[in-house]
């Protein structure tokens, strides 16, 4: 069964309406007509006589039920932004899960303007740009400290490369909590994943766990408990809370601490709309974005320590359901395994499917961070 249709798509999205594909959409949207949604809405009958109409806009948010969206995105844009400029600017936001929004087709939606300003998780770029997903491959950030640095190395390139290729001005990163490993059978070190089937959601998780020795699943996060519960996968990896609200803490018995990812998004505007603000709605949402995106790192470093304590049933757990789950700390040979299979595996796969170029913008941006090189794949 699909999600009822949100109140916003007629708004965003009136092709949608007439049952035509996105991307008939897209592209009868690039005359501008999707870029003037960004408009003020007329008066409301309740507006005091004379009074200006709030400027509104639109905007696709994460992904919904979320931490990261209900605590924090949907509360900036819904009620913050008007507090913020004394009612003159307002905000409606859907998440994009629940748009209709192919996430995989994001950033083309932006960059035609059919999505003015909208949020797209840096993992659906895997198939058509790559290059992109460098900060956040399996094994690289072992926790969020490391992650920042990562990011921090990594992001003027791809602000760079969003708005000269794209059209895209990206206006802030967000981040979601850590992706860790849930097994239905007894583990003590990462070495023990061998042979086990285990649902992944990206081929950079793929690769790590493969080079385990563990067989990969892909595997959509609804179909987590049902492919544990068939016997079809013996293990999971996903978020430490998403985890625990999806019930894993009932139907597995182990969980290892090492984050394999994180989960990055970009939250960005097509140009032409950006550019079409007043100027005092730019400067505000330059100021404002940057400790929404802050406020956001902060709830995923909280969530993925709560996901931890819920799934383990200590008593300082607050968001999720207590379970009685073995937690399996991250041993000096489990940390010696991440780094042998990232420099080893990991990286020179991604750079395989790549190619010369992802190698020359990694070790110009994140690998000198990290101490490692990327070697350019081999000519054919």
């Amino acid at each position: 069964m699909h999600p009822p249709m949100h109140p916003l798509l007629p708004v965003l999205f009136p092709a949608m309406r007439r049952g035509a594909l996105w991307l008939c959409m897209a592209l009868g949207a690039l005359g501008g007509a999707a870029v003037a949604q960004v408009q003020a809405q007329a008066p409301s009958p309740a507006a005091a006589p004379g009074a200006a109409a709030p400027y509104k806009l639109r905007i696709v948010g994460g992904l919904a039920g979320i931490s990261q969206y209900t605590r924090k995105e949907e509360p900036f844009w819904n009620k913050e932004l008007s507090r913020l400029s004394n009612g003159r600017f307002e905000a409606e936001i859907v998440p994009f899960d629940r748009a209709g929004v192919p996430g995989s087709e994001m950033l083309r939606l932006l960059q035609l303007g059919v999505v003015p300003f909208g949020t797209t998780l840096m993992s659906s770029f895997t198939a058509q740009h790559p290059e992109y997903t460098a900060p956040d491959l399996a094994g690289l950030n072992p926790d969020i400290a490391t992650l920042k640095t990562t990011l921090a190395a990594f992001r003027p390139y791809l602000e760079k490369a969003l708005r000269d290729q794209h059209g895209v001005e990206a206006l802030a990163i967000y981040v979601y909590p850590a992706q860790v490993v849930f097994c239905k059978k007894p583990l003590r070190t990462l070495a023990d994943l061998s042979g086990r089937r285990i649902r992944v959601s990206s081929s950079t998780q793929a690769d790590f766990v493969g080079a385990l020795g563990g067989v990969p699943v892909l595997t959509g996060f609804a179909q987590i408990v049902p492919s544990l519960s068939a016997g079809n996968t013996e293990c999971a990896v996903t978020g430490t809370m998403s985890g625990n609200t999806l019930g894993l803490a009932s139907i597995t018995s182990h969980v290892h601490s090492l984050p394999i990812t994180w989960g990055l998004a970009v939250f960005g505007a097509n140009q032409t709309a950006w550019t079409a603000l007043p100027p005092d709605l730019r400067a505000l949402l330059r100021r404002e974005l940057p400790r929404l995106e802050a406020a956001i790192w902060e709830e995923s470093e909280r969530e993925t320590a709560d996901g931890m304590a819920c799934n383990q049933g200590a008593p300082s757990c607050a968001g999720g359901t207590k379970g009685r789950m073995v937690v399996v700390p991250v041993s000096p040979q489990d940390d010696r395994s991440r780094q042998d299979i990232l420099s080893a595996t990991v990286l020179p796969r991604w750079v395989q499917r790549c190619g010369a170029r992802c190698a020359d913008i990694w070790n110009n941006t994140i690998g000198p961070v990290r101490g490692l090189v990327a070697t350019p794949p081999a000519a054919k």
